[in-house]
């Protein structure tokens, strides 16, 4: 800010900045998603895959809501053209915030972030062509025959991207590790030192955010596990840049 400028034309320079981020972002996100839509029943038949694969011939999803053969197609389409816009969303906010930080900051914020799109996209890709397989042919395998499976189309659809949440944020865990040990609160000897503490709290969270099931709970944990002992290896690599002092880009 200038000697003659005063904090309430800063302050309405910055709300005219944010409002034209957002606009973008938004925009960004309306193109993907006009650019889906016509393809959101074979989107939605790619998603359904995992478990159709795994139900007698000739078996299919079923909706209970007259609406919701509709909707769950358009609903999916909407998550999956935020899914692919997320670079774009993540770029405005950063052109957004960028000029505040401090140089040492923009050269630790960007491999920071392009880090964390690119382990919660492998976290649902994971999840989509390992743990979802896995864990439909466990729960058709070992159920009584006496009960046939009719997944409603709504129902699987929130069960999928609960799933997919859940594998995308976990994998974030080497990301959160290094920015604890980059703000000081965390040192990757306590990491270490608390390596047994943090398997155990892995399994438990699993255990939270997976099914009731065995085999989805080990395709989670064990992940979580590898990429805690990334993350303190990240972690210790990045110690010595936190004695540089800061310089004002």
């Amino acid at each position: 800010m200038s000697a003659n400028e005063s904090p309430e034309s800063g302050l309405i320079e910055h709300l005219i900045e944010l409002r034209a981020r957002l606009m973008r972002a938004l925009i960004g996100l309306g193109v993907v998603l006009l650019g889906l839509m016509p393809f959101s029943r074979q989107i939605y038949t790619w998603l359904a895959q995992p478990l159709i694969s795994q139900l007698p011939n000739g078996q299919s999803m079923i909706a209970t809501n007259p609406a919701g053969a509709f909707f769950a197609p358009l609903k999916l389409t909407f998550f999956v053209a935020v899914f692919i816009a997320v670079p774009w969303l993540l770029y405005q906010l950063w052109a957004f915030v960028a000029p505040g930080l401090y140089a040492r900051e923009k050269r630790l914020a960007v491999p920071l972030l392009a880090t964390s799109v690119l382990l919660f996209y492998i976290g649902c890709a994971f999840a989509y062509f390992l743990v979802l397989p896995a864990v439909f042919h466990f729960l058709t395998t070992f159920r009584p025959e006496v009960i046939a499976i009719t997944p409603d189309a709504n129902a699987y659809l929130d069960f999928v991207l609960a799933i997919f949440f859940a594998f995308g944020s976990s994998f974030e865990l080497p990301v959160a590790m290094v920015i604890l040990t980059l703000l000081g609160w965390i040192t990757p000897q306590q990491f270490k030192d608390g390596r047994g503490y943090a398997i155990v709290g892995i399994f438990v969270l699993a255990a939270v955010l997976t099914p009731p099931d065995v085999v989805s709970q080990l395709m989670l944990a064990i992940p979580m596990c590898l990429l805690y002992e990334l993350g303190i290896h990240a972690s210790r690599w990045l110690v010595p840049a936190k004695s540089d002092e800061p310089q004002a880009s």
